[in-house]
């Protein structure tokens, strides 16, 4: 199926939703007002189409979008109103972003619970939405993650009967871990234990 083809659902239920949220913004501040030509631009008209662009590129959380519009000088009150219509007609909801965010990292980046708490933190998500969002993945998820990771960067031909060669890699892969959210300890065991069914199956 082709890029085009796969869009093009998505694109009639949000516009479905468009034309919904369209319809609920005709009481705004400037409904039915004539606009000279040469009048400045509506910010609220402004501000709803950097909103739907960003929603077209990628979902966002609420922040994110806050913080886009900012960097637009569109003022806040405008922004707060734009936002909460978005909110109302759900093309914004941040523990759908919340799901859908720590659904895919955890699959493509296979981060621990730590690293995309702290990432759903920075994107404005509170710590109920993303705990919530959070209990889609087990421990044994995440840990059969780590030891598919670690397996994966095992360098083909290690020596792990050289003691050098064995530190060096249990620390290469355990900083690696570290980085992707896991706790030292858990990340130090997986690394051993994956090295010792490495180190059996090479005996």
């Amino acid at each position: 199926m082709s890029g085009t083809d796969s869009a093009r659902p998505r694109r009639s239920r949000t516009g479905g939703r468009r034309a919904a949220f369209t319809d609920a913004f005709q009481d705004g501040p400037d409904a039915g007002s004539p606009v000279a030509e040469d009048a400045e631009p509506d910010p609220f008209s402004v501000a709803r189409n950097i909103v739907y662009r960003q929603l077209t590129a990628s979902a966002k959380s609420r922040l994110q979008l806050a913080r886009k519009l900012a960097e637009r000088n569109i003022p806040e009150h405008v922004a707060e109103e734009v936002l909460d219509k978005f909110e109302e007609a759900r093309l914004i909801n941040d523990a759908d972003f919340a799901e859908m965010w720590v659904r895919n990292r955890s699959q493509t980046r296979k981060l621990a619970k730590g690293a995309l708490r702290r990432e759903l933190s920075e994107k404005g998500v509170d710590q109920e939405t993303a705990a919530a969002a959070l209990e889609q993945i087990s421990d044994a998820d995440e840990e059969a993650a780590a030891r598919s990771l670690v397996e994966r960067k095992l360098r083909p031909g290690t020596d792990l009967a050289d003691p050098a060669e064995r530190d060096k890699t249990t620390r290469r892969l355990a900083s690696m871990l570290a980085r992707k959210g896991y706790q030292p300890s858990q990340a130090f065991r997986i690394v051993s234990e994956v090295l010792d069914q490495a180190a059996a199956s090479d005996a």
